[in-house]
């Protein structure tokens, strides 16, 4: 449904250029939990979702990213991953921030950015990122 990946995945700059081989992931917007009784989960279910969400779309790229470090031209079998891909990232590491969504609402969180450096971004996603859940 494309207004569910334009809800997790929301326009937002993240305010700021990566340096050399890093890369900037925008990490996949969780919506608030509820059962099918309609009973809100603690917030700490969401909170670990949050924290151990693992798929992303690459927002930015050092000017290093995917490239030979010693000639500065890129790697033989190409980028791995360009702007607008969607990728699998490590659960723990990375450099995380919030950054308020256009659309947000009173509940709801802002959108979460991470820094990794190029060669820690794991795969890209080739079906729906929306597919996936966090393992917790």
């Amino acid at each position: 449904d494309p207004q569910e990946l334009d809800w997790a995945f929301p326009d937002v700059n993240p305010g700021m250029e990566p340096f050399g081989a890093r890369v900037i992931i925008q990490l996949r917007r969780i919506k608030k939990k509820t059962t099918s009784a309609g009973i809100i989960l603690v917030e700490e279910t969401k909170e670990n979702e949050k924290w151990n969400n693992m798929v992303g779309k690459v927002v930015a790229l050092g000017p290093l990213a995917f490239k030979n470090r010693d000639t500065m031209q890129p790697w033989m079998e190409g980028t791995w991953a360009a702007i607008g891909d969607f990728v699998r990232v490590p659960k723990w590491g990375g450099d995380r921030w919030e950054r308020p969504a256009p659309d947000q609402q009173e509940g709801e969180d802002p959108v979460l950015f991470a820094v990794f450096n190029d060669h820690e971004v794991i795969s890209k996603v080739t079906c729906n990122p929306l597919s996936f859940k966090a393992f917790v």
